[in-house]
């Protein structure tokens, strides 16, 4: 068994993934082998945690991952020495309508691996009283122990011994207190962090946050408290939809899920990555062209002079499959207006216009039935995945490529579309959906 722990908080930007990232860094400079996971379908996070502690992460998702995927993704952990997960958003926070095996929420992340929960608390603004938002967290699933609380944004000594003092009146234990800081910061964008490829000096930020940690967190109480239920053996990930697949790689194109293209590789897929930005055309050997999302709107400029990047990806569509999601997606379309309104002439394989000029957010769990074949799957096939991003959709005139709902089985006007070998969808595939 691999003991482990959930750090998630009681909501969004209280400073968990600062507490995550300096964890996995300090567990990793202590000479552990450290297997992270992110709860939830965040696909920036999971390359920080690699960046932290040399260990691919990997989502875990009780919405979109049937059991058997994801107790495939769990068993990751088998030969580490501890697992640590990220929560997404507040603890409990989920979809109102149950998926594959659950809401997505992290606490069900936590309650099936058997990890105890250790809270991050936003204690700016109250003392005593954020023992009370402690409490009820630790009191409103009695089956998910919380190990203890991590304060955050403490003001001075004074501030810090009035909070204590409240969270041993509720009988939590404080496993460290972060004094306010500034300068540890991660810079974001909208969906979220900056992609770690693009923070600037991201090796020396996290060992300033494994400082830090060691500085104001009990550290060895944290590896004390951690368990764990028994890992299942390690099973298959996800199929290949192609036996050589050229994958677009670089700042514009990098959304994709660990354990997708992991499932690739494991299972005999040979990945020949290339880069837009570059003006890389595909490999002409490849059997498939896949654009994962990304932010093609902060680089569309130069997308569109990429002449050979384009020539390639024309000619491949000529004969073989194309698929692009979400910035692959809109890639693949006519044209991209960007925040400024200017239109940049895209690759034209598919009619899709979007535009930026006027931010319009798209967000949420999606699942959809393939009404045409994509690559690797056919009519009717049942796919999980999720959408974020604040694009317009200007046109979208190609044959529809799915029938896409929500997580509570809304229609979705975005379906994706397909001409000729090419597909594309809004939404970023997690699984094949479980019957």
């Amino acid at each position: 068994m691999t003991p482990g722990l959930m750090i998630s908080a009681p909501a969004s930007g209280t400073g968990k993934t600062t507490v995550m990232l300096g964890l996995l860094r300090a567990l990793a400079e202590d000479g552990l082998t450290v297997q992270p996971f992110k709860s939830g379908p965040d696909y920036i996070d999971p390359a920080f945690h690699r960046a932290a502690c040399g260990r691919a992460s990997f989502n875990l998702d009780t919405w979109a991952m049937g059991p058997g995927l994801f107790d495939a993704i769990a068993a990751e952990a088998l030969d580490a020495d501890i697992a640590v997960g990220e929560g997404s958003m507040g603890l409990f926070d989920g979809v109102a309508t149950r998926g594959a095996f659950g809401q997505g929420a992290s606490a069900e992340t936590a309650r099936r691996m058997g990890w105890p929960v250790v809270l991050v608390v936003d204690v700016s603004g109250q003392a005593q009283s954020a023992a009370a938002v402690a409490l009820g967290f630790a009191r409103y699933w009695r089956d998910l122990p919380i190990a203890g609380v991590i304060l955050n944004r403490v003001a001075s000594p004074r501030h810090e011994r009035l909070t204590r003092l409240g969270m041993e009146h509720a009988g939590l234990r404080v496993l460290g207190a972060l004094p306010r800081r500034g300068d540890l910061v991660l810079p974001e964008r909208h969906l979220g962090l900056v992609q770690a490829v693009e923070h600037p000096d991201l090796d020396r930020a996290i060992a300033d946050y494994a400082a830090f940690l060691r500085a104001h967190v009990d550290l060895g109480a944290l590896r004390a408290v951690a368990s764990g239920a028994g890992l299942p053996a390690a099973g298959p990930l996800t199929r290949p939809p192609a036996q050589r697949i050229a994958l677009a790689q670089d700042a514009a194109f990098s959304f994709t899920y660990p354990h997708v293209l992991e499932g690739w590789r494991r299972a005999g897929a040979e990945i020949f990555p290339f880069s837009p930005l570059a003006d890389e055309a595909p490999d002409p050997q490849a059997d498939l062209v896949w654009l994962p999302g990304g932010y093609p709107e902060l680089h569309a400029g130069r997308l569109a002079a990429a002449g050979q990047f384009r020539a390639g990806l024309v000619r491949h569509a000529e004969t073989r499959p194309v698929h692009g999601e979400c910035g692959g997606y809109m890639a693949l379309g006519a044209g991209l207006v960007d925040k400024d309104g200017n239109r940049h002439a895209m690759v034209g394989l598919l009619g899709l216009e979007t535009s930026y000029a006027k931010r319009k957010m798209h967000l949420g769990y999606r699942q959809a039935v393939l009404q045409a074949p994509m690559p690797g799957m056919q009519v009717g096939q049942r796919l999980r995945g999720h959408e974020f991003h604040y694009s317009t959709i200007l046109a979208e005139p190609d044959a529809p490529l799915a029938d896409v709902r929500d997580a509570d089985g809304n229609a979705v006007p975005e379906t994706g579309s397909r001409r000729g070998h090419v597909t594309g969808t809004f939404f970023h595939l997690i699984a094949e959906d479980v019957p």
